[in-house]
């Protein structure tokens, strides 16, 4: 009972305070890994497998729409399987992606079931001024939700990792490679739907370039990230030159300079060679 309630305490705390406290990594496999570890008693198997876990799910960064496993789950489930089997990443493995898979459509599910409905309360509440309402409805919405949530490492702890594996197992093999499916399409859905946000035709043959770079030379995504911030370095600096030089025209329009009388010597001069 403790190892259930401390692994879900810890997806409560640290996949749910994630999504409470913005985009701090505490859901990540390298922190849940050693924490769940430290709790049940052996931090150097939890600390091996985090790692080796972030290596596996470290390309996995669920950001808007665009979204393929929940690392957190699988993470805490698969390091506390581990360690109760005295086993290493070869229990934790086979159990950390298809729990990554099934996490993320149980998450989904539960934004649209539980937060989804009241969308319409917050507008109405939001039109009525009533802030102390908005603020305990969010909080007690982020408990309901997270709590269902971590309902299910509860009960996996509790049934074992062998009925874990089992009842995975009994998902048809057509709905897991449904779930794959989606799972690859869903990051095109979230680069959509960022783009529709973002686009903007002023900037959009960078978006080009990019694509050409990626899909013809072949470059590592890294490569091109560097090259995006030098772009990005490059159009700051001219852009600041611009502002710059548009501050001095601007002076210099308010403030003419008035050309000072010629002296006599200098009326003498254009005098005798005009």
């Amino acid at each position: 009972m403790y190892d259930a309630f401390v692994v879900a305490l810890v997806v409560f705390l640290t996949v749910g305070g994630q999504e409470l406290l913005g985009f701090t990594m505490l859901g990540r496999p390298i922190v849940i890994g050693p924490l769940i570890g430290l709790l049940l008693g052996d931090l150097k198997t939890g600390l091996l497998i985090g790692a080796s876990l972030e290596t596996i799910f470290m390309g996995i960064v669920n950001i808007g729409g665009a979204a393929a496993a929940e690392p957190g789950l699988a993470s805490a489930l698969a390091v506390a399987f581990a360690i109760k089997m005295h086993g290493g990443l070869g229990v934790a493995l086979p159990l950390a992606i298809p729990l990554g898979i099934i996490g993320l459509q149980i998450k989904t599910l539960l934004y649209v079931a539980v937060v989804g409905p009241f969308a319409s309360k917050f507008d109405s509440l939001a039109a009525a001024g009533k802030q102390k309402q908005i603020v305990h409805l969010h909080f007690g919405l982020w408990t309901l939700q997270w709590f269902l949530y971590a309902l299910i490492p509860f009960f996996a702890m509790l049934v074992g990792s062998g009925a874990t594996q089992a009842a995975l197992k009994l998902i048809p093999q057509v709905i897991v490679h449904g779930l794959t499916v989606a799972g690859n399409v869903l990051p095109a859905v979230g680069m959509a739907m960022l783009m529709k946000i973002l686009w903007d035709k002023n900037i959009s043959v960078f978006y080009f370039l990019g694509f050409l770079i990626v899909a013809y030379f072949k470059i590592p995504l890294i490569a091109v990230a560097v090259m995006g911030v030098i772009i990005a370095i490059l159009i700051a600096q001219r852009d600041l030159q611009l502002h710059t030089l548009e501050q001095k025209v601007a002076t210099a329009a308010a403030h003419p300079i008035t050309a000072k009388p010629e002296s006599k010597d200098a009326q003498d001069n254009d005098a005798f060679f005009g």
